[in-house]
């Protein structure tokens, strides 16, 4: 969508739109319509709504009836058609290099997690990441039986949050500043944790806060990817029952867990480089080299549709390979030709040494169809190659239909020898594991 239409004219805070017709006699009629500004944000509500609705990411009424009544356009500064738009977040923060620090997440990730979480009359829920829309989403599902309580680390975010649930009629969401790491305890316990910040842990003060039979949902990021996941409770451990792809700002305070990143080309609008979520150490050096190095492809034979996801794919090759860093470009890269995708979420590389791969899809004859390929840089860039597209066709024919479980134990905890179909992360208080059947 374009900028908003300006409210600037002869009725303040109106729309004014004029036409001119002749009238049978020749005399001129003028016609004005109007429309207010709230009419015209309960119009791209609607649209945003009828999007989610066709794209299956809001299903059940009531969490359609909730995205239709909450009035996204009343965060402070935000552009109606921005707060609307179902694929787009709303950066209220950012550093003084640009960085967002803070944002109201799309509209698509917050009914994905909204339908996730499974939320009912009466239930108390702590979300962690203020805003102001999302728990105003959450109190309308939990009705005024229930009780919402959202918290954020930064002041501005929570006084921000403050100003938008007073104006939409929110003012029963209880809005603490604090670390998230230690959860509220004060209202505790809770059946459901709504975490809206990336975290690469599940801290112990979560687990305690939990009803026995609660249910935690949070983008939780494992060796650099990130999804959203339904936790539940299993013994000791949480164990997923549904997970999504998704994007958040990271999560600050003592919860901040940082990606490093390796710089392989800097210039401007050009750069690459790879994000590593772990301890692993490359050579820098040979990696830049290997960028404007050999190149070699390698083709998989795998077949997959022109809007098919590849997510499970991705976490198929983060479980079975390593190091798999995230391959990082900006457009103008693959524009270039230094790369030859580029992903802002980034794309699962295969690092062996000076010599690097990551996965590629080509158009067929067949419309709509494209074959999964690699390609590979550096001086063993064929061996790399061929180890990574083995992988592809191995997901293909053994785990393509299949979905993995990703459980979180507590740290120290005992799990099951490494294989072939699992892949075991150690966190500071979390052991994640991904588990494919």
């Amino acid at each position: 969508m374009g900028a908003a239409a300006s409210l600037e004219g002869p009725l303040p805070g109106r729309i004014v739109s004029t036409r001119q017709d002749a009238d049978p006699e020749g005399a001129t009629v003028t016609e004005q319509s109007s429309m207010t500004a709230e009419e015209k944000a309960a119009g791209l509500r609607e649209q945003m709504v009828q999007y989610l609705v066709e794209h299956g990411d809001a299903r059940t009424p009531s969490v359609v009836a909730a995205l239709r009544k909450v009035p996204r356009h009343l965060v402070a500064g935000a552009d109606p058609e921005r707060a609307y738009s179902p694929e787009k977040a709303l950066v209220t923060k950012r550093s003084a290099d640009g960085v967002g620090l803070s944002s109201v997440s799309a509209a698509r990730v917050q009914a994905m997690q909204l339908e996730q979480a499974d939320l009912l009359a009466g239930m108390r829920v702590l979300e962690v990441g203020s805003g102001g829309v999302n728990a105003a989403y959450i109190a309308e599902l939990v009705g005024p039986s229930g009780k919402v309580v959202t918290v954020d680390i930064d002041e501005d975010v929570t006084d921000r949050a403050h100003q938008f649930l007073s104006a939409a009629g929110y003012e029963d969401v209880v809005v603490v500043t604090g670390d998230a790491e230690h959860g509220v305890p004060a209202h505790a316990p809770y059946d459901r944790i709504v975490v809206t910040v990336e975290t690469s842990d599940i801290p112990p003060a979560w687990r305690e806060q939990l009803t026995p039979d609660g249910v935690i949902v949070a983008p939780i990021r494992v060796r650099g990817l990130t999804r959203t996941v339904a936790l539940v409770r299993d013994g000791e451990s949480l164990v997923s029952r549904s997970m999504d792809v998704c994007g958040f700002v990271p999560m600050r305070g003592e919860g901040a867990s940082a990606v490093d990143v390796v710089v392989l080309h800097d210039d401007a609008g050009q750069g690459v480089g790879l994000r590593i979520d772990g301890p692993e150490v490359f050579d820098d050096q040979a990696l830049r080299e290997a960028l404007h190095d050999w190149r070699a492809e390698q083709w998989s034979g795998v077949m997959v549709g022109g809007t098919e996801s590849l997510e499970y794919l991705d976490l198929w090759l983060t479980t079975a390979l390593d190091p798999m860093p995230l391959l990082a470009a900006e457009p103008g890269a693959k524009v270039a030709g230094l790369v030859a995708a580029a992903s802002p979420l980034g794309i699962p590389a295969l690092v062996d040494g000076d010599s690097f791969a990551y996965r590629k899809a080509r158009p067929t004859e067949e419309a709509d169809r494209f074959e999964l390929g690699v390609i590979a840089h550096g001086p063993h860039a064929e061996q790399v190659a061929a180890r990574y597209a083995e992988q592809i066709v191995t997901w293909d024919a053994e785990h393509r239909s299949d979905r993995p479980r990703l459980t979180v134990a507590p740290a120290g905890s005992q799990v099951a020898e490494d294989s072939p179909s699992s892949r075991t992360v150690d966190r500071r208080h979390s052991r994640l594991t991904i588990t494919w059947p």
